[in-house]
Order: C-alpha cells, then sequence, then structure tokens
C-alpha cells in the first residue's frame, strides 16, 4: 500500500492557491529521501499528479526552485539537491534598505544579498549562499540556499495596520522584513513592543510575532541597549554556575606568599572619573644617572579566572567588556571586576608585574615579570593629574612619570607613531538617561601617561613571546592596502599634501597628517587617512603593530576587560610556574599551579573570536550611540546650523554639526542645481554643468530637514557652501553659468 504523503505547508498552500500543490519542503524531502536525482514524470506520479493543470504548475515550481538554487536539473530533465560543493557559510547582515551581506565564517570577503534573497532571513541569521557573479559594483552576488540557524526570538518594535491585519515593524533598522501579529486585543497605532517570533520567515511567508509585552510609545535609553545586545548576540547575564563560583572567592584569603609582597611602594590607579573596575596601577621612581625604574601592576585575573571555569567560559564568550553610555556589560562578573580584582585604594590586592628599566633615551633596556601584591594608595582621575593635584606618599612617584613620559613621547615622535586628533564625543544625559547637550572630550597630559607606561608593558609581554619562542596572541595592526594608498595618494595631491610613492612607512603618513592639521578642518581631513588604515586584530602570527610602528606589540594591560589579556597573563604565569631558566621572570618560591596554557588550535580560535568580539562590541555601543543622537536632534527639525562635510559617498555625503556635534546626510537627489559625478579618489561630487565641487572637509550651514531614530538617519539640506581649496582636475566643460542653487551660497 503507498503511503499517504503529508504537506508540512499544505495550510500555507492553501491559503495562497485555490488548487495547491506540493510544498518547497514536500519536494525538497521526496528528492532527499530518493537519495538520487528524479524525473520529472516519476516526481508527477509520486505526488499523484493527473492532471495536466497540476503537473504544469508543478513545472512552474520547479523552475523556481533551479533558479533560486534549491534544486539542479540536468538535460534529461532530472531534478536533483545541488552539491554542497560552492556553498559558504556565514552569518547575515541587514542593511536598512533590504538588502544584506552574508560575512563568511572563513573571514573572506562580504558577499551582497539582493532584497529578494532577504525575505526568508533576519539579520544575525546563519546560512549557506551561493555565489552567482559579481554585481556593477564588482561585489559577489550571492543566492540564499539554506538558512541553517534562526538567531532571532525576540523582537522590539512598533505596531502598524496594514490591510485589515495587524504588523510590527521591528526598530532594529536592520530587520526590515514584514511581520505579522498573530493576536489581538492588544494592538494601538504605534505602539512599542516586544514580542516572540512563533514563525520565522520564509520565502514562502511572512514571519508572525506574539506580542508579550507593551512599552509604550517611546524607547528608553535602557530598552534601546537590551535590543542593541539581542541584535549584536551579546550575553548580558551570567550562568549560575559562573554566579555561583564567584561567590566562593569572596571567601578566600588573600596572602602574599609565594609573591613579591610591594604594599610598601606608594601605588596609584589614574582613570576616568566614572571607572569602577581599576584594573592597571603604577609606580615609578628616577635615577639621575641610569633613567627610571617602572613597574606597572596589573589585576591577577588569571588567579581568580581559571581555564575552562564556569566564569572562564563566560568571559570567552562575550571577549571584552561593553560600555554603553551610563552601562556596562561587564566581561566578569562584577564581584570579580568591580570587588576582587579592582586595585581600589588602601586595600591588599594580588597582580601580576611587569618590572621595567628605562634608559634617559626613553629605550626599555631591561624588564621582569612576577607575581605580587599592592595596596594602592590613591585613586586618581585623568582630571587631577592633569590640574597638578599632588600629594604624599605617591607625589615623587607620579612627578618621577611625568618626566619619564616626556622622554617617552619624544622617543614616540621619533618612532613615527601615527597620532590622530579626531575628537571623541563627550555626552551630558538628563535624569531619564537621554542627552541633554553634547560636547567633545579633551584629550590631556593624563591620559597620555597612563597610555605611554601601558605601551611599555604591553610591548615587554610581546617581547617576552618572542624572545622565549612562546605560542601566545599578538595584537596586529597590518600594513595598509596598495590599493587604498594609491586613492589616498591622489585625494591628498587635491589637497596639495605629499605623500612619497611605494607603501608609505608611519613616518611618511605621520608626515601627511602634520601637513592637514595646518589646514583648515584638518582634524576632519585625518579621517581619510585613518579610513585607509587596516583594522587592527589578534593574531598568533606576529606582523607588528604599523599604527605604533612597533616589531612587535601585545594587550597585557586590561585582563578586566580583555580576554586576550587574560590569554597573555596565563602565558606569563605558565613560565614563572615552570622550571624554565630565564631571567624574565622572577620566582618567591614553589607555590601549587595548574598549568592553563593553550594549545596552538585552541589560541587561533581565542584570536579570531575575540577580534570578533571586539567588533561586534563597537557596532552594539554605535547602534545605541546613533540613536540617542537622533533623539537628541529631532526637536531641531527646521533649525540652520553649521557643519563640515566628513564623508563623500556616490549617493550624497555625511556633515558633520559643529555645535550639536550630530553627524547627519545630504542626499545627492536634494542637489537640484545639477547632475552631480562622484569622484571617488577625491573624495568628493563634480556637478557635471555648474564644476560646483561637493568635498571632504568643506564647510556648510545645512537645515535640519528630517530625523528617523528608528533607522538612525539624520537628513540635511544645504543653505550654503564654503569649500576648502583644493585642486581638481576637470573632465567636463562646464557651463559658464552656474544653474540656480536653491538656497544662499557663500
Amino acid at each position: 500500500m503507498k503511503k499517504k504523503l503529508v504537506d508540512p505547508d499544505y495550510e500555507l498552500e492553501a491559503l495562497k492557491y485555490a488548487r495547491p500543490i506540493a510544498s518547497r519542503r514536500l519536494i525538497l524531502k521526496i528528492i532527499t529521501e530518493f537519495k538520487e536525482p528524479i524525473a520529472f514524470r516519476r516526481l508527477a506520479k509520486h505526488l499523484g499528479l493527473d492532471s495536466v493543470y497540476r503537473r504544469q504548475a508543478l513545472k512552474y515550481r520547479l523552475r523556481a526552485m533551479v533558479r533560486e538554487g534549491q534544486l539542479s536539473v540536468d538535460g534529461r530533465n532530472f531534478y536533483g539537491i545541488p552539491s554542497n560543493t560552492g556553498l559558504i557559510k556565514g552569518r547575515i547582515v541587514g542593511h536598512s534598505n533590504g538588502s544584506g551581506v552574508l560575512t563568511p565564517d572563513e573571514g573572506t570577503e562580504d558577499i551582497f544579498l539582493p532584497r529578494k534573497e532577504m525575505e526568508g532571513v533576519f539579520d544575525g541569521d546563519t546560512g549557506l549562499v551561493r555565489i552567482l557573479r559579481r554585481d556593477r559594483r564588482n561585489r559577489p552576488e550571492g543566492r540564499l540556499i539554506e538558512v541553517l540557524q534562526h538567531n532571532t526570538e525576540t523582537i522590539l518594535g512598533r505596531l502598524y495596520f496594514e490591510k485589515s491585519t495587524w504588523m510590527l515593524k521591528s526598530v532594529n533598522p536592520r530587520i526590515t522584513q514584514k511581520i505579522i501579529v498573530s493576536q489581538s486585543g492588544l494592538e494601538k497605532e504605534g505602539l512599542i513592543v516586544r514580542a516572540k517570533i512563533t514563525r520565522q520567515p520564509s520565502f514562502e511567508s511572512m514571519a508572525t510575532c506574539r506580542v508579550e509585552e507593551l512599552l509604550g510609545h517611546s524607547v528608553s535609553t535602557d530598552i534601546k541597549i537590551a535590543e542593541s545586545l539581542r541584535n549584536n548576540e551579546i550575553p548580558e547575564l551570567f550562568s549560575k554556575e559562573a554566579l555561583s563560583s564567584t561567590a566562593k572567592l569572596e571567601n578566600q584569603i588573600m596572602s602574599s606568599e609565594f609573591r613579591g609582597d610591594l604594599r610598601a611602594y606608594p601605588f596609584i590607579t589614574i582613570d576616568g572619573a566614572d571607572a569602577q573596575d581599576f584594573d592597571d596601577a603604577i609606580y615609578c621612581e628616577q635615577d639621575s644617572d641610569h633613567g627610571w625604574r617602572l613597574l606597572v601592576a596589573i589585576a591577577d585575573v588569571a588567579h581568580y579566572v581559571l581555564k575552562d571555569s564556569p566564569v572562564d567560559k563566560n568571559a570567552f564568550e562575550r571577549g571584552t567588556s561593553v560600555y554603553f553610555p551610563g552601562k556596562v556589560i561587564p566581561m566578569l562578573p562584577v564581584s570579580l571586576s568591580n570587588g576582587l580584582c579592582s586595585l581600589k585604594p588602601g586595600e591588599d590586592r594580588l597582580v601580576l608585574v611587569c618590572d621595567m628599566r628605562i634608559s634617559m633615551a626613553g629605550t626599555i633596556t631591561d624588564y621582569q615579570f612576577y607575581e605580587g601584591m599592592i595596596c594602592s594608595t590613591e585613586r586618581l582621575t585623568y582630571d587631577q593629574v592633569a590640574n597638578g593635584f599632588v600629594a604624599k606618599p605617591w607625589g615623587e612617584s607620579l612627578s618621577s612619570a611625568k618626566n619619564l613620559v616626556a622622554k617617552l613621547l619624544v622617543r614616540r615622535k621619533k618612532r613615527g607613531a601615527l597620532d590622530f586628533e579626531t575628537p571623541e564625543p563627550d555626552f551630558n544625559f538628563d535624569a531619564d538617561g537621554r542627552i541633554s547637550a553634547v560636547g567633545q572630550k579633551t584629550r590631556n597630559d593624563a591620559m597620555q601617561l597612563i597610555e605611554e607606561c601601558m605601551l611599555c608593558a604591553n610591548v615587554c609581554a610581546a617581547r617576552f613571546i618572542d624572545e622565549l619562542k612562546l605560542k601566545g596572541l599578538y595584537r596586529v595592526h597590518e600594513r595598509p592596502d596598495e590599493k587604498k594608498m594609491f586613492g589616498l595618494r591622489k585625494f591628498l595631491s587635491s589637497l596639495n599634501v605629499t605623500l612619497p610613492e611605494g607603501l608609505p612607512s608611519p613616518i611618511d603618513l605621520q608626515g601627511a597628517l602634520n601637513q592637514l592639521n595646518k589646514k583648515l578642518n584638518g582634524q576632519v581631513l585625518q579621517l581619510a587617512i585613518l579610513r585607509s588604515l587596516s583594522q587592527a586584530k589578534y593574531d598568533l602570527r606576529n606582523a607588528g603593530h604599523y599604527g605604533l610602528n612597533f616589531s612587535t606589540y601585545t594587550h597585557f594591560t586590561s585582563p578586566i576587560r580583555r580576554y586576550p589579556d587574560l590569554v597573555t597573563h596565563r602565558l606569563i604565569k605558565s613560565v614563572i610556574h615552570s622550571t624554565r631558566d630565564t631571567d624574565l621572570v622572577k620566582r618567591f618560591g614553589k607555590s601549587p599551579y595548574v598549568d592553563q596554557n593553550q594549545d596552538p588550535e585552541g589560541l587561533e580560535i581565542i584570536a579570531e573570536h575575540c577580534s570578533f568580539a571586539e567588533r561586534r562590541a563597537e557596532r552594539a555601543v554605535y547602534d545605541v550611540l546613533e540613536w540617542m543622537k537622533c533623539e537628541y536632534i529631532a526637536p531641531k527639525i527646521g533649525q540652520t546650523e553649521d557643519g563640515v562635510i566628513t564623508h563623500v559617498t556616490n549617493f550624497g555625503f555625511f556633515v558633520h554639526l559643529s555645535r550639536s556635534n550630530v553627524e547627519g546626510m545630504v542626499h545627492v537627489s536634494n542637489l537640484i542645481d545639477d547632475y552631480y559625478q562622484f569622484e571617488q579618489d577625491l573624495q568628493c561630487l563634480v556637478g557635471e554643468h555648474s564644476g560646483i565641487i561637493f568635498g571632504t572637509g568643506d564647510n556648510l550651514s545645512v537645515k535640519i530637514v528630517s530625523v528617523y531614530p528608528d533607522e538612525r538617519k539624520v537628513n540635511f539640506e544645504v543653505i550654503s557652501h564654503d569649500p576648502i581649496p583644493r585642486r581638481v582636475s576637470m573632465k567636463r566643460h562646464f557651463q559658464k553659468k552656474p544653474r540656480r542653487y536653491r538656497g544662499k551660497r557663500k
């Protein structure tokens, strides 16, 4: 007796067609069970399709499945499942225009997915894609073959009514698909809700959801942070096992046995005023004849967080702490990050020390690592140190550190490390956690002091790995791409800034930065150089750090908030507790120790994951900040402000408002006086007839036209334009008389 076929998507097909045919899922299931390609006639017979109409409908469906890569067909009209050869696995990233990309797990270039391919998948899902062609922008374009894992379970969105159906529009701009609300009685136009996805999107049907919580008509900062954490798959809560194990650590007796007792040394911490986790302390003493002794003491996190423990697994998953405005998602439980591992004044703390000797010329001549115990004498802020606050007993140590850093900065300049003077926003918040004003952070001498001391310790840790030929993590910043340098050189030439031919050294680029700093809006023009550089990452291969111009570099000084630093600590401690004969470590007896070193394969995984986690954290914070800026600027719609063009694209240019410190866009469609051509290398738009040029660094007066917080978009309209001097080779004959331009031109 023939087994009756059950179509899992029959109800969906019945909603679409009066005479439903076999769904795609059923067809794929049948062909898979046959374990070989199947002829059309055999498939039709197996499905019991006896009429010409139904067979023709099946033919149309099979053609569509072949076109979309779900099936393959040969010359004999046999249909089969395409080979997995050529399929690329990766993470789906949605774009606000409905298209998206697949970021391959292997780290190759992103694969563009048109809007149609994104209909059956959400941002953040994992899928398989087959590359079809190169599009007109020379991007690899793919077709989504299979969704391996749906990662969106809950969603934040606004309710709206469409064609007698309540729908939900996600407030995440990367999720543009329509979502059907499956229940009634809760709905109200524009209401923001948290909903659970009850059916994931597919090519055959829209996603559905069930409302679980009503949040009102406006979104709070806390809700936006929670949404950003979900969208970027950053865990917020620690496991019960992790919290339980850290609670037990608080009962441990802290002892200086087998450690260097440095509690008599007046160590100090210097951090931001709002910092809670103090993972580094310094002590410095000066010998007028020989230079300085600098001690950088870092919280001994590895003493408490053992490899493969519940806390360690949670820390690795996070990879880094995430710093949102007014809220921190720590890499470690608060009892560790703000408690046992935080170098609070007046409290004994376990540390890993980098003890350095530095010459009068600012060169590290000797260093040692060892385990120690300190008691910090003072918790200082950057502003206190910059304003000259001094007290006993640490005043002499701080004075010595300042003298040392003055030498280190001279050496830094000679070395050719890149110094970007790009402004960093400084947000002021009201009682509700919303932005009340946006200023700019000023970088003071105290920040440089701590930064240079930490750089010394990080360099010593990297040398330690190199000299002992250990397998460890390096912080790598590779040389820039030659093609990008070619474009950068053309841009700089248009501004009469010289850059030597070939691949420039950091000293060459710093020379270009110095030239740009002397020009109007030089801080903005610097961004072109910053964008041309590669992104720093973690790697087992030592490729040096181009930006700092170090031949070897790693991260050692922040194990509370960066997992790679914790890995470096474990590596150093494994040598301290070994019998290896080396002067690079100091031992204080033989203590019980369980080796926590990573194998090379494990290090590869850590390097890749932590590089990803760093970018993920940056993206999450950026999403929240851009939303907050939109909320801040929204009441100013219709007002006019001065700004500077920061970046130019083929569809318009971005403008940074000088007073509000918010960035928005002037779309090319709003430049109604001419047709504009995009000159990518020169980073400007050139009017075909008028010769008017909009380029990076130009001053503008713009009107704030519209703001869309959910999409993180602010739109401007040009009122007046004051370009900076630049050389542009005109490839066309322009009309002598400019056409009418909206607004007054300066």
